[in-house]
């Protein structure tokens, strides 16, 4: 399943990780990890904040995905799903057949 996942990084414990060169390590880790169709980095809410679109096989890798940002960079995190422009066209599809 497509979800999005969105990460509110904690400002202090995320401007220690720039300085020591962690919060680039996590990142490319959670990529490798992902293998995400899309990766955004940007200021929200006043902070740091990650988002990355992927593929999420089972629930049971939400501990795995979400534990470095919680533990390394202290996020509040949201991962819910989406559709792209053909998963909604499908789903509309659907939606008009039943």
């Amino acid at each position: 399943m497509r979800v999005m996942l969105r990460a509110h990084l904690d400002t202090p414990i995320s401007n220690e990780a720039v300085k020591n060169g962690t919060l680039p390590q996590i990142m490319q880790s959670m990529a490798e990890r992902l293998k995400p169709e899309a990766a955004y980095f940007g200021p929200s809410e006043g902070g740091r904040t990650c988002t990355f679109v992927f593929d999420m096989q089972d629930s049971s890798q939400l501990p795995a995905i979400a534990e470095p940002l919680l533990d390394g960079l202290g996020a509040k995190i949201e991962i819910q799903p989406v559709m792209n422009s053909e998963d909604l066209q499908k789903g509309i599809a659907a939606l008009r057949q039943g």
